[in-house]
């Protein structure tokens, strides 16, 4: 974003097309940045309201809405979040905080992730809004190279339709899936994905080889607390959470700590090890709750120590979890990992990190629920959104059984869980400093 034009000339480009990568009536396809000055308060707040409406789509998907509550949700976002006092410049907030994010965003694997998923999720529900005019003339844009039928139908390789093909909204003949003009929205999300999937590798690179070092005491720094604040809730080191030590853990672990995590420490007392992926996901998830550096050490060579020895331990395993306080290496201070990591990781033989509600197989899974008091109609409405994918509203439900109160932002981050669950523990007994449910 360079120089120089008013936001209003901006607008009028964009409206037609323009720099800023503007689409028909007020939905920009955003394929090319625009050429403008941006304050940076501006830079800032107009990334803040969008990563707003961002995070209350990713709320919306994780408690499971269905297509018509999104619709309903994204516009009530929308108008809450995105309006500009001026309406004349409700356009150009939208293009410069989509611009700003992808910048934000560009930088790991799991940020663009995410930043995909709920732009695609926005764009997707902007586009039914629209009026039917506005629909072809986007299609128009993307320059979609499908051919139009009598009936108003598409003529469409069914590969490139498959959310229509999985749900069987389609008629499928000799490779191609033909699409009402009602359900184009799909071959639009589709490019639309796809184009943002390549800019945001493309801008991770130009950020990494140029725009990080050069602005390193101005924009970088704004960059680096947007991803930090907003990637959902930031939970890698909570402001109330208490200091926990080692005698605390198992404690903890059966009145406030998640499946995932109630799992991976009963394979450690069993097995005395764990392999990287679990350790990280665990000791990632120990830090976060508050547990010190001296202490980690002490809990994992106390499990360890029993299988390999004292002194491979302090050989082979100690350095990786003083690197993960920031201690070794280049002192990065890791944080711990959201629900769509670990539900997206994929464990091999012998590992226990990942999801259980992913996971684990269906009589597991009800094992391990019972283990932790599901049981009855709660436990049947787990198991139905694990069965439809629901892995992080199986999770709220699960919070929400075994501690008797509603979780309505959903769970995101297992650190949440545990810190969503000391605060009901702490209303119910104020004067303990470490809550348990017993």
């Amino acid at each position: 974003m360079e120089i120089v034009r008013s936001h209003r000339q901006l607008a009028a480009a964009a409206a037609f097309g323009g720099g800023g990568g503007g689409g028909a009536g007020a939905l920009p396809t955003y394929r090319a940045a625009p050429q403008l000055e941006v304050r940076l308060e501006e830079f800032e707040l107009f990334a803040i309201d969008r990563l707003r409406v961002l995070k209350g789509i990713s709320d919306g998907l994780s408690r499971g809405k269905r297509p018509e509550e999104m619709e309903k949700l994204v516009s009530e976002l929308w108008k809450t979040h995105m309006r500009h006092q001026d309406p004349a410049e409700t356009l150009n907030k939208d293009i410069i905080s989509h611009f700003v994010l992808r910048l934000v965003y560009c930088r790991t694997e799991e940020l663009r992730k995410w930043f995909l998923s709920m732009e695609t999720t926005l764009f997707r529900y902007r586009f039914r809004l629209e009026s039917p005019e506005s629909q072809r003339m986007l299609m128009t844009e993307f320059q979609l190279p499908y051919k139009a039928l009598p009936h108003s139908e598409f003529e469409v390789p069914f590969e490139e339709v498959p959310d229509l093909v999985a749900s069987r909204r389609v008629f499928l003949s000799k490779g191609y899936a033909y699409v009402a003009m009602s359900q184009v929205v799909s071959l639009v999300v589709t490019q639309f994905r796809c184009n943002i999937s390549k800019t945001l590798v493309l801008t991770n690179r130009k950020w990494t080889a140029t725009i990080k070092e050069q602005e390193k005491d101005r924009l970088t720094p704004i960059v680096e607390a947007l991803s930090n604040a907003y990637f959902g809730p930031d939970y890698s080191q909570p402001k109330d959470a208490v200091e926990i030590s080692l005698k605390d853990i198992d404690q903890l672990a059966k009145s406030s700590f998640p499946l995932c995590m109630r799992h991976m420490l009963d394979k450690l007392r069993e097995n005395h090890h764990l392999k990287h992926g679990g350790r990280m996901q665990f000791g990632l998830f120990l830090k976060g709750a508050g547990l010190k550096l001296e202490d980690a050490l002490a809990f994992w060579r106390a499990e360890f120590s029993q299988k390999v020895g004292s002194e491979r331990f302090d050989k082979e395993y100690a350095y990786s979890i003083r690197h993960n306080y920031g201690k070794e290496g280049k002192r990065t201070d890791y944080t711990p990992y959201s629900c769509q990591k670990i539900i997206s990781a994929t464990p091999g033989v012998g590992d226990h990190h990942g999801c259980p509600y992913r996971h684990f197989g269906e009589e597991n899974l009800r094992a391990a629920l019972n283990k932790m008091g599901v049981g009855g109609h709660a436990l049947e409405e787990i198991m139905d959104k694990v069965k439809n994918r629901h892995y992080q509203l199986a999770c709220t439900l699960t919070f929400e059984s075994t501690h008797g109160v509603s979780c309505d932002s959903g769970i995101n981050h297992p650190n949440q869980y545990f810190s969503e669950s000391q605060k009901v523990l702490r209303a119910k007994n104020p004067t303990a400093e470490i809550q348990s449910a017993t």
